[in-house]
């Protein structure tokens, strides 16, 4: 892996399937009495958030903490940054205190490349959202949930998802776990399908490694997944539908095009989910979405992220890393 996580794109096929591979193997840390492992001991991991996102900090802040890091939480609001201070400024005084990893979530595109490339801060940058560019993590947990879904736990380690069938259902325009799900998920081998209304797609989104379609139906009975997308509204400054009813109609997932799905096929939604337009509740609280699996993947993947960022070799197979062996004394601040 490289030395960041700024873009999907970034990641190689072998990246990727490392990065499955190993929250798998960290996955198992839940079903273990004491969840934690000294791996990052000393380590300082930085959240610096200049948007809200109350989900993605909690589950980079768990990943951190299961690791053993030192968190520092630092919002924008009501910080410096609220008075005018600089990205730049922001940056060179984590620096001064010594950050290993900094997990940035922007309102730019762009934010942290600019973070990575310049020089100001020499730790390893994690991109947790930027505009409406990328959200890498999040396409991770997403593949690693399908993954899990359509091949199995043990089933799936060393493997992609080479022709399996992903569709991608809502505000493509606005959303950047849509971009970073294409980008991932075609380097995973899977045919991507891209689904919304006509003004709802960005300029240029012919050219990505996907198909693109306008019509729900057509597509639900050939896919091994559909992922619904939020409508952002927040994002948007123009009418793109006519109603949130004639959308709903068109694009949201109910009973009875769930049911037009193969047998096998699974429903996903990044959160938070517009109950009654993009979604029903009959679909949202059906056993085949995997929302709140896709919560608990965030953990275990974004360890995997921060443990192959700072804590380096690849686990040995069917080891989790830096595990304690099993009757061992739990490693504590305490007997340590």
């Amino acid at each position: 892996m490289k030395r960041h996580l700024i873009s999907a794109a970034d990641l190689t096929r072998d990246d990727a399937v490392l990065i499955l591979d190993t929250a798998e193997e960290l996955a198992r840390l839940s079903d273990r009495p004491i969840k934690k492992l000294p791996t990052l001991r000393g380590r300082t991991v930085v959240t610096l958030f200049f948007e809200d996102s109350t989900r993605t900090r909690i589950s980079f802040e768990a990943a951190a903490k299961r690791l053993s890091a030192d968190v520092i939480n630092f919002s924008a609001k009501g910080s410096s940054v609220s008075k005018g201070e600089s990205l730049k400024d922001t940056a060179q005084t984590l620096e001064a205190m010594g950050a290993d990893a900094v997990i940035i979530r922007h309102g730019a595109s762009g934010a942290p490349y600019r973070l990575a490339t310049s020089g100001w801060i020499d730790a390893a940058v994690i991109n947790a959202g930027d505009g409406t560019h990328q959200h890498p993590t999040q396409a991770l947990l997403d593949a690693f949930t399908v993954r899990r879904r359509l091949l199995g736990p043990d089933g799936g380690l060393g493997r992609d998802l080479s022709g399996r069938r992903i569709t991608i259902t809502g505000d493509i325009l606005h959303s950047r776990v849509a971009r970073s799900n294409v980008d991932l998920l075609s380097t995973l081998g899977a045919e991507v399908t891209l689904v919304g209304p006509p003004t709802l797609f960005p300029v240029g989104a012919e050219g990505w490694p996907c198909e693109i379609s306008y019509d729900l139906d057509a597509v639900l009975p050939k896919s091994d997944a559909v992922m619904m997308l939020r409508v952002q509204r927040e994002r948007m400054g123009g009418a793109f539908f006519p109603t949130e009813r004639e959308y709903a109609r068109r694009y949201g997932l109910d009973g009875a095009r769930m049911a037009r799905m193969p047998a096998h096929a699974v429903v996903m939604h990044p959160g938070p989910m517009n109950r009654g337009m993009e979604i029903t509740a009959e679909v949202a609280d059906s056993p085949r979405c995997t929302a709140v699996e896709q919560v608990t993947a965030g953990v275990s993947v974004r360890m995997a992220v921060l443990y192959l960022l700072l804590g380096g070799a690849q686990p040995p197979a069917g080891q989790t890393p830096a595990a304690e062996p099993r009757g061992a004394r739990p490693r504590t601040e305490e007997n340590h």
